[in-house]
């Protein structure tokens, strides 16, 4: 199966032969050609890696040739629809726009189950861990890594009590990184404390051979606490905590990752806050990778509020240097996992990091002042916090007595702090010591093994491990008759390559839509009045997943979603040609051989003058900019005058806006003008042009004109028809 970039990603293809895939690859990949001064377009970059073969560029890359440098690190981009296979489509779009690491959350988080579940999701919402899942997910990456041009890593979650058992499946099925801190069961599940340390040295030695990034989950401390701006000097001691300890396991320092997440967002003075404990990290966790991600728990429903963050959270990256950087979006304030909201976010991210390449060659960190007193204050903290850790018993001493996640800044402290007890917990009473003679007959483990003598290595004893021999794992399909993915492909079997579709936010044909509605009510008003409008509107399910009051009184903003009824059949739909469009060097380089002039007006009774002085002025991108000289008599201009003003000036074109459509004035205005260029003689010397917001090219030529050109034209279209024209008159 090879995939087409013309064509969508046939799911049931991808899902034949599944139990028989093999991943291509295992182990974590960042970027090529990293750290390489490298020319993209018109410009050299410092901080960015090896171009894509396929990709989307930012939109703001038509004044640059379309060019589309990818940044240095690593781009998340995290996933919840669900729905695998949607999941899947998904990870196309966002490997396209330049994301390397997909993350698939589970809308019920993988840590609640207490066990590896295969075929089924026991009625348990969300895409549930499972090899079929897994394996879908890793086969559709390999697929769209050829397509793109570049390894993608495909992430998810190593935690729970069912931890090393998915830590087995992950490394048999090629994912390339995943979140494991054992730190993050004790405090946030209640897992009892030996048994998710005891669990975490058999997942962590297995992540250890598939040579899997791990990336901790110190930074769940900040989005907990209260007050989580005090609590950065705990932060450092949890990422200090997992790495040692999977170091001491064996998992290699280039492989372990620290989560980091800015403990503020504005209207904090977030900087200031932030950009020291970042350097402060930098300083302990040399040795080790950071992975850069937006703080959640500031985040409401507003895309801006969310956009603005991220980005001067990037600016910390770009000036700490990041290794990995997350694209959180706001759909976990809305809990609306979207398609378009995961590449708003990893636009949001290539963006920021492209505009900020280089930014440390010319802005320099002063340790000097505020900041170096501030970055070691929270480092002193941070040690006199591990101190007392120790002092007091160790880790799981201090956890009974509270000291993580409370609210005070070390060593203040609010009394709020999470406490769980050593003897208490999921899965306590469960650890039980090894016999002296203990044997586990597989390749990866933990601790000690009394590997018999006759045998090289401990899985000789059963001919090889489901590590070295592929055809022992066990694939087992989906048992549940009701929630599984061929039943709901069936359920949406004609959106699929077919002549019909239906809009979607999240899943295939789901029939969502979003509106923005403003209206000038109060703001509880406004949002049942906007749910008033989407329902005669004819939506069906019309919810308010955003409002912003403008004002107590004069109005408030609101974005309402809901669902549409029916289908658009696209064999019905009216799709005028798409005029192809010279290159501007090409455009340039004819008007210098041969100078071309036109005159240009808003004609009747039409005062209406942006759309024309924008096709016209340089500042806009006009035609002005590719040398093509031109007389504008303004807005309101007889017909009349404007063809004489042709035939003085003996121009080479007309260029005619015309926005004014009741009785249908534009057209008769068209028809006119072509009429008088006839009439005086000049309409086969004289290229005739109209455009206006309700114009179409096909409109244009049925009223006489050579062409039209309607909302969304830019001055590259029309100069580009200009020289055309004028060469197949010159023919």
């Amino acid at each position: 199966m090879k995939l087409d970039p013309n064509k969508k990603l046939d799911i049931k293809e991808l899902l034949k032969d599944l139990d028989k895939y093999e991943p291509k690859r295992r182990g974590w990949h960042w970027r090529d050609g990293r750290n390489e001064k490298r020319t993209v377009g018109d410009f050299e970059y410092l901080e960015s890696s090896e171009s894509l073969k396929n990709s989307v560029p930012l939109p703001g890359s038509r004044g640059f040739g379309y060019i589309d440098p990818q940044p240095d690190c690593v781009i998340t981009t995290e996933i919840a629809s669900g729905r695998f296979e949607d999941d899947i489509r998904r990870m196309r779009m966002a490997a396209w726009h330049g994301a390397d690491h997909l993350m698939v959350i589970r809308t019920a988080g993988q840590s609640h189950i207490d066990s590896l579940l295969e075929g089924t999701n026991q009625g348990i919402g969300g895409i549930m861990v499972t090899r079929k899942q897994v394996r879908a997910s890793r086969k559709a990456c390999d697929l769209i890594e050829e397509e793109v041009g570049r390894p993608i890593n495909f992430h998810s979650y190593i935690s729970g009590v069912a931890g090393p058992d998915i830590a087995v499946m992950f490394a048999e099925e090629g994912v390339n990184g995943a979140h494991q801190d054992p730190q993050y069961n004790v405090l946030y599940r209640n897992v009892n404390m030996v048994r998710s340390f005891c669990d975490a040295c058999e997942a962590k030695k297995i992540m250890a051979w598939a040579d899997m990034l791990q990336i901790d989950g110190a930074h769940n401390a900040n989005a907990t606490a209260m007050k989580a701006w005090k609590v950065m000097p705990e932060l450092m001691v949890q990422h200090a905590i997992n790495s040692s300890f999977s170091r001491k396991v064996g998992i290699k320092p280039e492989n372990i990752a620290l989560s980091t997440v800015p403990p503020t967002a504005p209207p904090a003075p977030a900087m200031r806050l932030d950009l020291p404990y970042a350097v402060a990290l930098r300083d302990l966790f040399k040795d080790y990778k950071m992975r850069a991600q937006q703080n959640t728990k500031y985040m409401e429903s507003d895309t801006r509020e969310a956009a603005v963050t991220h980005t001067m959270n990037m600016m910390i990256s770009r000036l700490t240097s990041a290794d990995i950087q997350s694209t959180i979006t706001p759909d976990e304030g809305r809990n609306v996992p979207w398609h378009y909201n995961n590449i708003a976010g990893i636009m949001t991210a290539k963006q920021s990091l492209t505009g900020m390449d280089g930014l440390r060659e010319m802005v320099k960190l002063d340790r000097e002042g505020p900041l170096g007193k501030e970055v070691r204050e929270l480092k002193e903290r941070a040690i006199l916090f591990m101190e007392e850790i120790l002092e007091v018993g160790g880790f799981f001493k201090a956890v009974q007595e509270g000291f993580f996640v409370d609210s005070g800044k070390y060593p203040e402290r609010n009394g709020d702090g999470i406490a769980r007890e050593i003897e208490g917990g999921i899965g306590y009473g469960f650890v039980y010591e090894r016999d002296e003679d203990y044997f586990a007959p597989v390749s990866v483990h933990f601790g000690y093994n009394n590997i018999p003598e006759q045998f090289a290595k401990a899985s000789d004893a059963i001919g090889g491990d489901t590590f070295e021999d592929r055809s022992k794992i066990q694939y087992i399909d989906e048992l549940d008759e009701h929630d599984n993915v061929n039943t709901r492909l069936k359920e949406v079997e004609k959106y699929y390559d077919t002549n019909l579709v239906k809009p979607e936010v999240e899943w295939r044909a789901d029939g969502t839509v979003l509106l923005s509605i403003f209206l000038p009510l109060d703001e509880r008003t406004a949002e049942f009045a906007a749910i008033k409008c989407g329902e005669k509107m004819g939506l069906e399910d019309v919810t308010v997943v955003h409002k912003q009051m403008m004002h107590p009184s004069e109005g408030t903003y609101c974005e309402v979603k809901g669902k549409v009824n029916f289908d658009i059949d696209i064999n019905e739909l009216v799709i005028p040609e798409k005029i192809p469009v010279l290159s501007e060097e090409e455009i340039r380089a004819d008007i210098q051989e041969k100078p071309l002039f036109i005159v240009a007006a808003t004609v009747g009774e039409d005062e209406h003058s942006v759309g024309l002085k924008e096709t016209l002025d340089i500042k806009h991108g006009g035609i002005e900019k590719f040398g093509i000289k031109y007389e504008y008599l303004g807005t309101s201009c007889p017909v009349e005058k404007l063809v004489d003003a042709a035939i003085e000036t003996k121009a080479d074109a007309i260029l005619v806006s015309t926005i004014i459509t009741h009785d249908d004035v534009h057209i008769k205005n068209m028809k006119k003008i072509n009429d008088l260029c006839i009439e005086k003689g000049i309409r086969d010397k004289v290229i005739l042009v109209c455009g206006g917001t309700q114009v179409t090219n096909e409109i244009a030529i049925e009223a006489g004109c050579d062409a039209g050109f309607g909302r969304g034209t830019h001055g590259i279209d029309c100069a580009s028809f200009l020289v055309k024209r004028r060469r197949e008159m010159n023919a």
